[in-house]
């Protein structure tokens, strides 16, 4: 391990403070390393490995396609691209897809998409209010839209007519619009900010006044949505639409891919407006189906609302017995705990005894298990929480 830690310093820029681990393989809702330890996997690559590993329906899916042809070009039509954006529209209230390869790219395209309707429809407004807490991103129009400065301030300045609002406070908000905002961006689970889920009223004040004052609504679910909260989009749980959202990480089950959906009356985009070059290609779309296969065909969205419940009820059971606990919150398989000290010391020791979990913000313990998740394997990660508390 010595050997590939210094190698990586040698040959890796420094954008990582790297975990002195190689995941070699993984099963289900386990890794292992390059030595052999296994790990119970509570973080599944951030939200990413929504089929946990080495699932049989997703592996054929891909493997059929990587069989036939991996890549072509978006002037060319794309049976898997078609199929993804059919089975995307058919289970929600947009209309159309666009594909990218990241959750940051399909912020830039949403950003780009409100920009041009508010210069054709909106007298050149060209203003985003997002919201303090929040990310979006690290390419420079992505970040722009994240209201946390640690990310920002070595890069500033940047893109030009972002505002920042504190995120469920609908006054605040409401004073930080004017002529020329073209658009507001919210996380319904604000994700890296700390696990916090937005206020129902709150979102209902926001689609409101976006719809009086023409404002085109931006729901960033690039972390909350594709069945992580036990509905495929989270804005469902409140019964509030937006007309723009982006989407990725769990949608690719691990493969690469973004996604922007949208209503038709906000079907702005030309062709030259924007592309991805690699965006939506057959094989990652085949990934994609076979996430939306699981979620929506077999019943796994009912699975995760079940286990859900199981999850957050040992978490509070936790929080009743130890102090350094403050609050146990989330919508779904998408919980975080919040502590008296940070929360790196917790994530450490958890996984020094075989459970992988990480932090949101310096107090927070976040917990994104693969979407197959069991009760078994949640007894499993919550007695490792546990010992680790009791020390």
């Amino acid at each position: 391990m010595d050997s590939i830690q210094q190698k990586a310093g040698k040959v890796l820029m420094h954008t990582y403070n790297s975990i002195p681990i190689s995941l070699a393989s993984g099963n289900g809702c386990y890794v292992k390393d390059s030595e052999g330890k296994e790990y119970l996997d509570f973080l599944a690559g951030i939200a990413v490995n929504s089929l946990g590993h080495n699932h049989p329906g997703f592996n054929n899916a891909v493997q059929n396609q990587l069989n036939k042809i991996i890549h072509y070009y978006n002037l060319f039509l794309n049976e898997q691209q078609i199929e993804l954006a059919d089975k995307l529209v058919s289970n929600s209230h947009f209309d159309k897809a666009f594909f990218c390869n990241s959750g940051t790219e399909s912020v830039e395209a949403a950003l780009k998409l409100a920009r041009k309707i508010g210069k054709k429809q909106k007298n050149g407004a060209w203003k985003i209010i997002a919201m303090n807490k929040s990310f979006h991103g690290r390419t420079t129009g992505s970040l722009s839209l994240t209201g946390q400065m640690k990310y920002q301030e070595s890069f500033l300045p940047l893109l030009p007519g972002a505002t920042f609002a504190n995120f469920n406070d609908f006054t605040d908000l409401e004073k930080k619009v004017d002529a020329e905002t073209c658009a507001i961006i919210i996380e319904p689970v604000q994700g890296e900010g700390g696990i916090y889920p937005a206020n129902q009223e709150y979102l209902e004040k926001v689609r409101e006044l976006c719809t009086k004052e023409n404002i085109v609504l931006i729901f960033d679910e690039v972390q909350c949505g594709m069945g992580r909260t036990g509905l495929l989009f989270a804005h469902e749980h409140f019964n509030v639409y937006p007309d723009v959202i982006c989407l990725a990480k769990g949608l690719g089950g691990g493969l690469p891919i973004g996604a922007i959906l949208s209503t038709e009356a906000f079907n702005l985009f030309e062709p030259g407006d924007h592309a991805a070059t690699f965006g939506g290609n057959p094989l990652v779309c085949a990934g994609a189906n076979a996430v939306l296969t699981e979620l929506v065909d077999n019943n796994l969205l009912e699975h995760i609302q079940e286990v859900a419940v199981y999850l957050k009820e040992q978490l509070n059971n936790l929080k009743n017995k130890y102090n350094i606990i403050k609050e146990v919150r989330g919508l779904g398989l998408m919980l975080g705990i919040e502590l008296t000290i940070p929360a790196v010391e917790i994530v450490t020791k958890c996984r020094e005894n075989g459970l992988l979990l990480a932090t949101a913000g310096s107090s927070v313990v976040r917990f994104f298990p693969p979407l197959i998740v069991t009760e078994e394997d949640i007894d499993k990660a919550v007695s490792i929480l546990n010992s680790v508390l009791r020390e």
